[in-house]
C-alpha cells in the first residue's frame, strides 16, 4: 500500500503505476494533460514536495509519504490570480501546456514571491509551448507573482468583458477554463462503457504483409474484437485524395511507419497493451523509397500503384527565360529545407459512440466537417449519418486536418454498438501526421542595374512521403508564393511532389511558403550585393503596394502595406547593422484560386444572449473569441450577451476549415453580417433583446477568386493577403539577440492576441532555421518529442511584434486579414541573411550549420 497527500487529503493506493495514469485515471484530476508520457513537453507538471515534476516520471510508489498539489488544489485566491494573469497578458492560446506552466511558476513564486524574467525562463524550462513563443507565459507569470505578493491587484472588469469589441484588448472567453484545467479535451472525457481502441502498426516502412495472426489476442479476456482491412467499408480515407489505407490488408504492401495492420479494440488501455503485443504479423521486407532523387529514378519501386508522382504545379507568367537573360545581375542556388514535425502539445484522440442511425464522434481537429466527409467516406454514407463535435483542441498547425484516430474510433463504435475511445502515443503521432514537406528547389532570379526584379525561373521539388494529404494545395502555394511581394511580372516556376516511404507530408503552419520563401529571400541579398545596394534598399525598391500588380497578377489592394512594414524596422535595421538580417513575405487570407470558401454563421437569440453557431474550430488561435469581438462590435452589446456554441457538425453551418488564414476574415465577415440582420430587429425592439427570444438568424459571406491559370488579364488569387518584414538582430556571438516581427494583418481584432500569435510564429520559425531536426533513417522516425530540437524558454530571444494598420482597409471583417500563418515564414530567411552578412556564407540548408546554435551543441 502507497500513500501519500494529494491536494490536501491523504490517498492511498495498491496498484504500482505511473503516477500521472493514477491522478488523472483514479482521482480524476483532469489539469494534469498526458503530452506524452517520456517526461519531455511538462504538460503533466505538477508540485512534489514543493518542486514542479512532471507526473509521467513519477510512479505511485516513489511518492509514498510526499506531499503532492495540481492546479485544483490551489487557493481560490492563486486560482484568480492566474487566471486573470494569464488572460490580460494573452498567455494562453490552445492551452494545453497552461496547467502544467502555472505549476512551474506557483513552485518557482512560493520560493521566489519577486522572481526576475530570467528566474520565470528558468522555472518553465522543462514546458514546452508551441503556440505563444513564451513571452506570454513569461508575462503571465510575472504578473501573478506581483498579484500574490500584493504590489498589483485583479481587475475584475477586464475579464467581464463590457468593452469588448473590434480592437480593444479582449480577455479570451477560454482563458478560465484552459488555466484551471476544468475545460475539457477529448482526453479528459468519461462516458459509460468506454472500450479502447488501438493499432497495430507495421514493424517496416515497405514491406509485404504476407499474414496476421490474431487469434491470441482475441483469446485474451477483456478483448472485444480485432479487426483487419476486410472489415472497413472502404479502406481509402484522404483529405482531397483518397489514397491512405485504413488498414494494409493481407498481401498488400505498406508505404510508412504508421501503416496500421489490424485493430485491437479492448475493455481497458491495460488489457489492450497485452493484447496487442499477441498479435504476429509475418513480413516479407521490401526496400524502402527514401527520398526524391530515389522516387523519381528509373526503375524506382512504387510507392502507389500509379507511380511516384504525386502532383505536380505549373505556374507561369510572361517569359522568365527572355527576362533573365536580358537581366544585369542573376543568382541561382539550390537548397534543400526538412521535414518538419508540428509538435502540438495535445496527441491525436477521439471518442465515437452510435448515434441516430450512425455515429458521433468527438474529436480534436481542424474542421468537424471535414473529418465528417473523411469518415462518411470510409463507411460509404451520406456525410449527414456522421456528426462530428469538437471538444477543446490542443493545439493543430496544420497537422490536425487529415483524419488520424477519429475514423478509427467511428468505426469500432458502429460494428460493436458502444462507445470507444483512440489515442495516440506520442510516438503514435510523429509516426502518422503529416509533416512539413521536405523540399528541394533551385531558384534564378535576375534584376537590372538598378536592383529591380526581372524574372524568376525555378523547380521545386516536395517529398509528400507516403500519401497525399493536401500536397497538390500545398505545393501550389509553394509556388504561387516562390515570387514572394513584389512587383515583377516574369516567372516560369516548376513543382512536383512525389511520393516516398516516409511518413506523409502535408499541412503545415506557413502552406509550403516557408519553403520557398526561404529560398527566395536568401538570393535577394545575394542579388543586393552584386548591385551595391542594402538588402533592406532592394526590397524596399521591388516592394509590392496598392494599385500595382502582384507578380501573379492580381492588382494590390488598398489595404496592402508592405513597404509600410520595411519602413516600420528601418531604424532598427540602420542601428543594428550589419548584424542583422531581413526578409519579407506574403500570405493569402482564405482559400481562394477558385475553389468555394464561404464563411457561415447562425445567430440564435436565447433568455436574452446570443448563442453563436458557426462551425469553425478554435485550435488556439482565438476565433471563438474573435467571433464575438465582431457581434459585439456590430450590437454594441458587451460580452455578457454572447455565448460561442463551440463546433458540431450537427448544429454549425459549416464555415470552413481552420486552414489558410481565414477564419478571422471569412468566417468573421459572416458573422458581422448576421450581426447586422439581427440588429435591425434588435433596433425595432428598442434593443431589448429578451424581446427576441427564440429567433435566429443566418448569413453567409462568398467572394469570388479566380483559378490558377485563368485567361484574365488580372486574376484575382485570393480574397486578401497578408504581409511582413522580419528583422533578425545577431549578438557578438552569434546568437539571435532580437526579432522585430513587422506586419500587415489589416485591422487587429484583439492586439494581446496577435502579439502571442507573432511571437509563437517566430520562435517557431527559429527553430526551424536553426535547432527543429525530425530525423529519419530509411524512412523510419528516429526522433523523440524530447530530441525534436524545439526551442525552450530559455532559448528565446527578445521578439518585438509591430502592427501596421493603414486608415484604409478592406470593405469586409471590419478590415481584418489572417495573422496565423505568415507569422512562420520570414524568420529563418531573415536568420540566413542575418549569418551572411556575418561571414559571408550562404547557409542553404535546414537547420542550418556552423551557427552558435550548432556550435554550442558540438561543446
Amino acid at each position: 500500500m502507497y500513500s501519500f497527500t494529494v491536494n490536501g487529503k491523504l490517498v492511498e493506493t495498491e496498484k504500482e503505476v505511473s503516477l500521472l495514469r493514477f491522478l488523472r485515471d483514479d482521482l480524476k484530476l483532469k489539469s494534469i494533460k498526458d503530452g506524452c508520457s517520456q517526461g519531455a513537453c511538462g504538460t503533466c507538471t505538477i508540485i512534489i514536495d514543493g518542486k514542479a515534476t512532471r507526473a509521467c516520471v513519477m510512479t505511485t510508489k516513489r511518492a509514498e509519504g510526499m506531499n503532492i498539489v495540481s492546479v485544483e488544489g490551489l487557493s481560490d485566491f492563486e486560482k484568480e490570480a492566474f487566471v486573470y494573469a494569464f488572460g490580460s497578458k494573452g498567455a494562453v492560446q490552445c492551452g494545453f501546456c497552461i496547467p502544467g506552466m502555472v505549476m512551474s511558476g506557483k513552485a518557482l513564486i512560493d520560493r521566489n514571491p519577486n522572481p526576475t524574467e530570467n528566474d520565470i525562463k528558468e522555472a518553465i524550462k522543462g514546458n514546452v509551448c508551441r503556440c505563444t513563443g513564451y513571452k506570454k507565459i513569461i508575462e503571465g507569470i510575472d504578473l501573478a507573482a506581483q498579484i500574490l505578493r500584493g504590489d498589483k491587484k485583479i481587475d475584475e472588469e477586464l475579464e467581464k468583458g463590457d468593452d469588448f469589441g473590434v480592437g480593444s484588448n479582449a480577455f479570451r472567453i477560454d482563458v478560465r477554463d484552459k488555466v484551471l484545467g476544468i475545460g475539457e479535451y477529448v482526453d479528459d472525457m468519461e462516458l459509460k462503457d468506454m472500450l479502447h481502441v488501438s493499432a497495430v502498426r507495421t514493424k517496416y516502412p515497405r514491406a509485404r504483409v504476407l499474414d496476421i495472426d490474431f487469434s491470441e489476442a482475441l483469446a485474451l479476456e477483456g478483448v472485444v474484437a480485432v479487426y483487419t482491412a476486410e472489415d472497413v467499408p472502404n479502406n481509402k480515407v484522404g483529405h482531397i485524395q483518397q489514397d491512405w489505407d485504413v488498414m494494409i490488408a493481407k498481401g498488400d504492401v505498406t508505404r510508412c511507419m504508421g501503416d496500421a495492420i489490424c485493430l485491437v479494440v479492448a475493455e481497458s488501455e491495460e488489457i489492450l497493451k497485452k493484447a496487442k503485443a499477441l498479435v504476429k504479423v509475418e513480413y516479407e521486407v521490401l526496400e524502402p523509397v527514401r527520398n526524391i532523387t530515389e522516387a523519381m529514378a528509373e526503375g524506382a519501386g512504387k510507392v502507389h500503384p500509379n507511380g511516384n508522382l504525386c502532383q505536380s504545379r505549373h505556374v507561369k507568367r510572361g517569359d522568365a527565360k527572355e527576362a533573365i537573360a536580358n537581366s544585369k545581375y542573376t543568382i541561382t542556388e539550390t537548397f534543400d529545407t526538412p521535414f518538419t514535425e508540428h509538435a502540438f502539445l495535445e496527441p491525436e484522440c477521439a471518442i465515437a459512440l452510435p448515434y441516430k442511425d450512425g455515429v458521433k464522434i468527438y474529436s480534436t481537429d481542424q474542421s468537424v466537417f471535414d473529418t465528417r466527409k473523411e469518415v462518411a467516406i470510409m463507411f460509404g454514407w451520406d456525410p449527414s449519418k456522421v456528426v462530428v463535435e469538437n471538444k477543446l483542441v490542443g493545439g493543430g498547425f496544420g497537422g490536425k486536418e487529415d483524419v488520424s484516430v477519429q475514423h478509427i474510433a467511428a468505426l469500432c463504435a458502429y460494428k460493436l454498438g458502444r462507445t470507444v475511445k483512440a489515442k495516440f502515443s506520442r510516438d503514435e503521432s510523429l509516426a502518422f501526421h503529416p509533416k512539413r514537406h521536405a523540399m528541394h528547389g533551385t531558384f534564378t532570379l535576375g534584376c537590372d542595374e538598378n536592383g529591380i526584379f526581372t524574372g524568376l525561373d525555378c523547380d521545386i521539388y516536395f517529398d509528400t512521403g507516403a500519401y497525399a494529404s493536401l500536397c497538390g494545395p500545398v505545393l501550389e502555394r509553394a509556388c504561387t508564393h516562390a515570387v514572394g511581394p513584389y512587383c515583377y511580372q516574369n516567372h516560369d516556376i516548376r513543382g512536383f511532389g512525389y511520393y516516398t516511404n516516409n511518413p506523409p507530408a502535408g499541412a503545415f503552419r506557413g502552406f509550403g511558403v516557408c519553403q520557398s520563401e526561404f529560398a527566395l529571400e536568401s538570393i535577394i541579398d545575394l542579388l543586393a550585393e552584386k548591385v551595391g545596394i542594402s538588402p533592406w534598399e532592394i526590397r524596399y525598391r521591388n516592394a509590392i503596394e496598392p494599385g500595382k500588380v502582384l507578380p501573379n497578377g492580381q492588382i494590390a489592394d488598398c489595404s496592402t502595406a508592405l513597404k509600410e512594414t520595411l519602413e516600420a524596422v528601418k531604424e532598427a535595421y540602420e542601428a543594428n547593422y550589419p548584424n542583422v538580417g531581413l526578409a519579407c513575405a506574403m500570405k493569402n487570407a482564405g482559400v481562394g484560386v477558385g475553389l468555394p470558401d464561404t464563411g457561415r454563421a447562425k445567430l440564435v437569440v436565447n433568455d436574452g444572449v446570443i448563442e453563436i453557431y458557426c462551425g469553425a474550430s478554435d485550435i488556439g488561435q482565438g476565433c471563438a473569441t474573435i467571433f464575438i469581438q465582431m457581434a459585439a462590435e456590430t450590437l454594441n452589446l458587451p460580452k455578457s450577451k454572447f455565448k460561442n456554441m463551440g463546433c458540431n457538425s450537427e448544429l454549425d453551418p459549416d464555415s470552413g476549415t481552420t486552414s489558410g488564414s481565414r477564419q478571422t476574415l471569412i468566417s468573421g465577415e459572416a458573422i458581422r453580417r448576421v450581426s447586422l440582420e439581427l440588429k435591425k430587429d434588435l433596433d425595432a425592439a428598442g434593443g431589448d433583446l429578451n424581446k427576441l427570444n427564440g429567433k435566429d438568424y443566418y448569413a453567409e459571406y462568398f467572394e469570388p477568386t479566380d483559378k490558377l491559370g485563368a485567361d484574365v488579364p488580372f486574376p484575382k488569387s485570393h480574397v486578401a493577403y497578408g504581409f511582413a518584414t522580419h528583422l533578425v538582430v545577431l549578438d557578438e556571438d552569434g546568437k539571435v539577440k532580437k526579432v522585430y516581427a513587422a506586419h500587415d494583418s489589416g485591422k487587429v481584432v484583439n492586439p494581446i492576441s496577435i502579439q502571442g500569435q507573432i511571437e509563437g510564429g517566430v520562435l517557431m520559425s527559429l527553430g526551424y532555421a536553426l535547432t527543429e531536426d525530425f530525423k529519419l533513417q530509411d524512412c523510419v522516425p528516429k526522433s523523440k518529442y524530447g530530441t525534436l530540437g524545439l526551442m525552450r524558454a530559455t532559448d528565446i530571444p527578445e521578439i518585438e511584434a509591430i502592427y501596421v494598420e493603414k486608415e484604409e482597409l478592406l470593405g469586409v471583417a471590419y478590415g481584418s486579414k489572417g495573422i496565423g500563418e505568415i507569422a512562420t515564414i520570414p524568420t529563418a530567411p531573415a536568420v540566413q541573411n542575418a549569418y551572411y552578412k556575418r561571414d559571408g556564407k550562404l547557409r542553404p540548408k535546414l537547420p542550418m550549420d556552423d551557427t552558435y546554435y550548432t556550435n554550442k551543441k558540438k561543446k
